[in-house]
C-alpha cells in the first residue's frame, strides 16, 4: 500500500477522522467517578454502530475483545474494558477510538481527568498534549520523522518526564497499522521526509516515571514498570503541500498555531 494517499483517500480519511473525535465528544459527559470501563465501551460501541453506522476497529483486532482501549492511570495503552474496572475520584484515564468508515480508519484518542486530580496528574496530561502539538508543529514536506520525535522527547525530558519507546505511531489508511512508525524520541534530519499526501499518527505516551514498561498476561494491557502514571494524545494527520492538517480535531481545540507553520 502506498505511502501517499489519493485525494479520493484524502476525503475519505478526513471523514472517518471526523467520526472518531465525534466518539471523544459524545463520551465526555457520561465519565464520571462510579462508572466502569466495561460501561463506557458499551455506550461508545453502541454510538458508534447505531448512530454513526461505522465499524469499531478494535473489536478481534487481532483478538482484541472490546470496541475501544481504556488505559487507567498507570496504564500506558491498550486497557481492555471491565466490569471490575470502576473509575474512581482522582482517576485520569485515555479513551483511545478508531472507526472503520468505508472501510478507511480514524483513529485519536484523548485524556480525561476524573474529579480532583493530583497536581501530578493534571501536569502529566497538559505536559503530554503540549508534547502532541509539539510534534504536529514539526510536519510539513521536507520534514523528517525524528524532528517529530525530537520535539516530543525534548519537552517531555525538560519537563522532568519520560517518553515511552515501545510503542509509536503509524502510518494508518484502509489498513489500522502502516508504514512508517513514528516514533516519539529520536534526532532532528533523521529518518523519513515527509511528503504531502502522507497520513500517519502521533500519540505520544508519556510517563512521570522511567520510560519503561510492561506487558501484562492478557497479552494487551501495558502498564508502566515502575507502576507511576501515563498519559497519551493522538492526532491523526495528513500532510499537505505547505504543511499539516489535523484530520481527527475536535471542536474545542485551538490549532491556530499551526496556520504559521509553512
Amino acid at each position: 500500500m502506498s505511502l501517499i494517499k489519493t485525494a479520493a483517500d484524502i476525503a475519505a480519511m478526513r471523514e472517518a477522522g471526523r467520526l472518531a473525535a465525534e466518539v471523544l465528544t459524545f463520551i465526555e459527559p457520561h465519565l464520571r467517578a462510579g462508572i466502569s470501563t466495561l460501561e463506557i465501551d458499551r455506550l461508545a460501541h453502541d454510538y458508534m454502530t447505531q448512530v454513526q453506522g461505522v465499524i469499531p476497529a478494535p473489536l478481534n483486532y487481532h483478538g482484541f475483545p472490546k470496541s475501544i482501549c481504556t488505559s487507567v492511570n498507570h496504564v500506558v495503552c491498550h486497557g481492555i474494558p471491565s466490569e471490575k474496572k470502576i473509575l474512581k475520584n482522582g482517576d485520569i484515564i485515555n479513551i483511545d477510538i478508531t472507526v472503520i468508515k468505508d472501510g478507511y480508519h480514524g483513529d485519536t484518542s484523548k485524556m480525561f481527568l476524573i474529579g480532583d486530580c493530583s497536581v501530578l496528574a493534571r501536569r502529566l496530561c497538559k505536559v503530554a498534549l503540549e508534547c502532541l502539538y509539539l510534534g504536529i508543529a514539526q510536519v510539513r514536506p521536507g520534514a523528517h520523522l525524528g524532528d517529530i520525535g525530537h520535539a516530543i522527547q525534548t519537552h517531555a525530558e525538560a519537563q522532568r518526564f519520560s517518553v515511552v519507546r515501545d510503542y509509536c505511531g503509524h502510518g494508518i489508511g484502509r489498513g489500522f497499522h502502516e508504514e512508517p512508525q513514528v516514533l516519539h524520541y529520536g534526532r532532528p534530519g533523521t529518518g523519513m521526509e515527509l511528503q504531502a499526501g502522507m497520513i500517519f499518527t502521533i500519540e505520544p505516551m508519556i510517563n512521570a516515571g522511567t520510560h519503561h514498561t510492561r506487558l501484562l498476561a492478557d497479552d494487551w494491557t501495558v502498564v508502566t514498570r515502575d507502576h507511576k502514571l501515563s498519559a497519551q494524545w493522538e492526532h491523526m494527520m495528513v500532510v499537505t503541500e505547505t504543511g499539516v492538517e489535523v484530520l481527527t480535531a475536535r471542536p474545542e481545540e485551538d490549532l491556530s498555531f499551526l496556520e504559521n507553520i509553512a
